[in-house]
């Protein structure tokens, strides 16, 4: 006996991402915001200004890479059923990349998914984390290597947050606009190179460059499959450095700087990328104070940590490269030897 269940039509997970001020946001359900100390001292108040809710409560998460753990997201899952919230109600990220990592995460299990907002405070969780519905927490293996995939219902992009940004974390958002440009603009990435991303307007208008692009691939690709893992430049690298150093010595968009330059040491050893172009690259990461180098201290074990990340399958690494600046290539075919040489010029 044979029993099909048709799958095929699936619901519309379509969403707006609103770039731009705060826009007053009425909901009538039960409502979690998930944020985190610093967060909440300085912008809570104007996010609550903005919204209106059946119910609303306030959950606050310890700040940091080093609590997006299990132990946090049961303190949060905690939380949600003391505040008796049900299938209807939402939850609304308030925070950077961590908060919205844990907040979709939670989200997705949470009475078996609900739904969430993003409201993100940090230029790297306005450019990449917020949008895309990727969502997870990490373990002692390696970085968000348990999760779900889960679309929020909306994103609100607001420039505002950012006024209060470290220039440190204002950095680390640089990035991830870099990494975009790389890969899919090449008229973007020249327009960085000559751009003042400390003017507001022309800050607004990166945002909305990156958002769009990275719009495109999520709709082409929603659960990275294929073309979506092109937004994975200088990750794979990163992820490691990032498990390296207990995830306290670089912001991920740090880590994600240098994982650019590895990358492009990687494409120019294949002849896909010239020398011109990756000090091209390596110059707009400075421009911002971004690190690009790193220490290695033992390159086979850097090799073999590749194997943890969840891009990584059938015992290949997965490793994204720029082809010039503007596109790119997906090889998990490169030898080890070729990648050893390359992480060897950094143990030096």
């Amino acid at each position: 006996m044979r029993v099909h269940i048709d799958l095929k039509k699936e619901e519309d997970r379509s969403y707006d991402i609103h770039i731009g001020r705060l826009p007053d946001i009425e909901l009538d359900r039960k409502c979690a915001i998930v944020t985190n100390p610093k967060v909440a001292g300085l912008h809570l108040h104007y996010l609550l200004s903005k919204i209106k809710a059946k119910e609303l409560y306030i959950v606050t998460l310890p700040d940091g890479e080093d609590y997006k753990d299990l132990q946090s997201l049961e303190f949060l899952l905690d939380r949600l059923f003391d505040h008796r919230l049900d299938r209807k109600s939402l939850l609304i990220a308030f925070g950077g990349g961590v908060i919205g990592d844990m907040t979709g995460f939670a989200a997705a299990i949470y009475q078996r998914g609900i739904d969430f907002i993003q409201v993100p405070t940090t230029l790297l969780s306005q450019v990449d984390a917020s949008v895309g519905g990727k969502t997870g927490i990490n373990n002692r293996f390696g970085k968000n290597l348990i999760g779900a995939f889960h679309q929020p219902k909306a994103v609100y992009i607001d420039t505002h947050f950012l006024r209060t940004l470290p220039k440190r974390e204002f950095a680390a958002g640089v990035a991830e606009i870099v990494k975009m440009a790389v890969v899919f603009d090449g008229e973007f990435f020249s327009w960085l190179e000559r751009a003042d991303l400390s003017d507001e307007g022309q800050l607004q208008e990166a945002i909305a460059k990156s958002v769009q692009l990275k719009a495109k691939i999520v709709a082409l690709d929603e659960r990275e499959g294929g073309v979506r893992a092109s937004l994975n430049y200088g990750h794979t690298f990163a992820h490691v450095i990032e498990n390296e150093t207990g995830y306290s010595r670089y912001l991920h968009g740090e880590a994600v700087a240098i994982g650019m330059v590895m990358a492009n040491e990687l494409a120019k050893e294949l002849g896909l990328l010239s020398q011109e172009e990756a000090e091209r690259i390596k110059n707009v990461l400075k421009k911002y104070d971004l690190p690009t180098s790193y220490k290695i201290k033992n390159p086979e074990a850097f090799y073999e940590h590749f194997f943890l990340d969840k891009k990584s399958a059938n015992d290949k690494i997965k490793f994204v490269l720029p082809k010039g600046i503007g596109d790119f290539v997906i090889r998990d075919d490169i030898d080890k030897e070729s990648v050893l040489k390359v992480l060897r010029k950094y143990s030096g």
